[in-house]
């Protein structure tokens, strides 16, 4: 016969022998199932493709989040730097402007000028679009400036 194991108590009688094999045949169904489950090659590659999905849609998320706050700090760079501009235009040259635009007013034709509104129009009903693009532009040119 076989020795029982050194670490387990051996029966001392035969209701305990009796649990001592069902907790047995239990661990060996849990480890028969542990190696199922291991040598369950297309249920493991499907777990490790859920879990990377899970990973590149995180990723995803995270970067659609980074990318907005990235544009929403351009767009702010850019007002700021229209508005800085604006400001140091000098009084006589916004008087010619002024001037100008009133000049264009009277002396356009009609279709030129309603075509204008329409290209302004636009211009307005796209803002962001127009602020984000001028911010990463002027963005660009700086960088480019400084490599140069």
């Amino acid at each position: 016969m076989t020795q029982p194991p050194h670490d387990e108590p051996t029966a001392s009688s035969p209701e305990e022998l009796l649990e001592q094999v069902e907790q047995t045949r239990t661990e060996l169904g849990e480890t028969v199932e542990a190696l199922a489950a291991k040598t369950d090659v297309k249920a493991r590659a499907q777990e490790k493709a859920a879990e990377a999905k899970e990973q590149a849609a995180a990723k995803a998320d995270e970067l659609r989040k980074q990318a907005a706050v990235k544009a929403r700090e351009l767009k702010a760079k850019a007002a700021d730097l229209a508005h800085q501009a604006q400001d140091r235009l000098p009084d006589p040259v916004k008087d010619r402007a002024a001037q100008a635009g009133q000049l264009w007013q009277e002396k356009a034709p009609e279709p030129v000028r309603a075509k204008t509104a329409q290209g302004a129009q636009l211009a307005r009903d796209n803002r962001k679009v127009l602020l984000a693009a001028a911010g990463v532009a002027v963005v660009m040119w700086l960088a480019c400036r400084r490599k140069g």
